[in-house]
């Protein structure tokens, strides 16, 4: 048995697809099935693509613009540190993404996504209450993380 993300998009499961295994190492697409003649998408368009980013196996479907995406699901992405943080984030807004609050986005295709540095989750969990809730108050002003200004409002240094 396995599990894995499922995900539906409109039209541009491939491309999506694509784009993802472009950003992440150790990624590929594996499959992709195509609509035969008189399905509802054109034939020869992607039905569903078998892919894998950084390990992870996904599955995404060409399905039609009845189930767009929501923040109701995310892909969680933890990274080292600010300059992986800040490669994957612009990868991943680009072409039309959007940029959220406390680490989010959504790229360009609506997909819900998490850019996590090592250090957010590291702070937040600090055994002195104090600087971790200094750290959590940071974090709810930022949009993309900034880890060194995490690191000064956990140290009580005003920016």
């Amino acid at each position: 048995m396995s599990i894995s993300p499922f995900l539906w998009f409109d039209d541009q499961a491939e491309q999506a697809a694509q784009r993802y295994v472009e950003i992440f190492p150790n990624s590929r697409i594996t499959t992709v099935a195509r609509y035969p003649e008189g399905a509802p998408q054109p034939a020869g368009t992607a039905l569903t693509v078998d892919f894998v980013i950084d390990g992870l196996e996904l599955q995404a479907l060409n399905g039609g613009p009845q189930y767009p995406h929501t923040e109701a699901f995310s892909l969680l992405v933890n990274v080292r540190d600010q300059a992986e943080c800040d490669r994957i984030w612009e990868a991943l807004v680009a072409d039309g993404g959007e940029p959220g609050s406390c680490g989010w986005l959504k790229d360009r295709w609506g997909l819900s996504w998490q850019v996590i540095p090592d250090a957010l989750p590291a702070l937040l969990n600090d055994p002195d209450p104090a600087r971790a809730g200094r750290a959590m108050n940071a974090m709810f002003t930022m949009s993309k993380i900034d880890v060194a200004a995490l690191q000064e409002a956990a140290d009580g240094v005003a920016r």
